[in-house]
């Protein structure tokens, strides 16, 4: 098909290629080493990491490129740039350590700190998200024709209230978050799934809400939140602003709320994030 952004197809296939490099490590008993902050990286994450800096240089050689397997880039660098992509090679290596499918590829175009659009990509199945702001989003398997997919701002009567969230990452904060839901809107549907995944649950209207309280990269959720935000959704900080990726010293992602943008209940999960 013809996507709205010139971009968009040639980066699908080039996640689906960094997929392809993924998956002879996978199950297949590979080593673990550790960065500086104890996060685990395996031979996957590089091999990815090399097949998608070669294409998206091939591709657009002036837009720098912003890995999580090359990310000692200095703030004073960064600042400059006014176009990026941001890249999680592999997105989820605790789930592809752990031998589950729930591990993606994220690659995202980033202008002045908004996502232009994000591609996440599932290795193991061939599937893809695809999404921008104003542009639309769609979900594809390889060799198929994608197909539009749009969140959920209304529930079916006796469809429960889905909150997606972290197999691995909670927090006080969250918890208290879920228990005020609770209370405003009924008994909750809670959804564990690993990496970026969470934010196209969001995106095909399978799911409601997705809060975060506890850490995240700036790689783990550019790309996904395009795919979100094509779709008819939103991501906030806690004061309700847009959720952004300015050039700061930290790659450290403040918290945040996932949700439909036309949601009747977003001003409630505001004031309960909030408190």
């Amino acid at each position: 098909m013809n996507f709205p952004h010139p971009l968009m197809a040639p980066v699908i296939e080039l996640a689906l290629k960094a997929g392809e490099a993924i998956l002879p490590f996978w199950r297949a008993d590979v080593k673990v080493n550790r960065k500086a902050d104890a996060s685990p990286v395996t031979a996957a994450d590089i091999a990815a990491h090399d097949v998608i800096v070669a294409g998206l240089t091939a591709l657009a050689p002036d837009i720098p490129i912003l890995s999580e397997e090359d990310a000692d880039i200095a703030q004073s660098v960064r600042a400059g740039w006014q176009r990026w992509w941001l890249v999680d090679p592999l997105d989820g290596t605790k789930e592809f350590i752990s031998g589950s499918e729930e591990f993606t590829v994220n690659i995202a175009l980033v202008e002045q700190g908004r996502v232009v659009f994000g591609v996440v990509s599932m290795p193991t199945s061939g599937r893809f998200y695809v999404g921008g702001a104003g542009l639309g989003a769609w979900r594809g398997d390889k060799g198929g024709e994608p197909l539009p997919i749009t969140v959920r701002n209304v529930l079916a009567p006796g469809e429960a209230f889905t909150v997606v969230a972290s197999r691995r990452h909670t927090s006080a904060e969250q918890e208290r978050l879920l228990e005020g839901l609770r209370a405003s809107l009924g008994e909750l549907q809670l959804t564990n799934i690993g990496s970026s995944l969470k934010f196209c649950l969001l995106a095909e209207g399978a799911a409601d809400c997705y809060p975060r309280l506890a850490p995240t990269s700036q790689w783990d959720t550019a790309a996904a939140q395009g795919v979100l935000e094509g779709a008819g959704g939103e991501v906030l900080d806690l004061r309700g602003e847009p959720f952004c990726y300015p050039a700061r010293e930290s790659l450290l992602n403040e918290s945040f709320l996932a949700l439909p943008a036309q949601a009747a209940w977003r001003g409630k999960l505001l004031e309960l994030a909030r408190s």
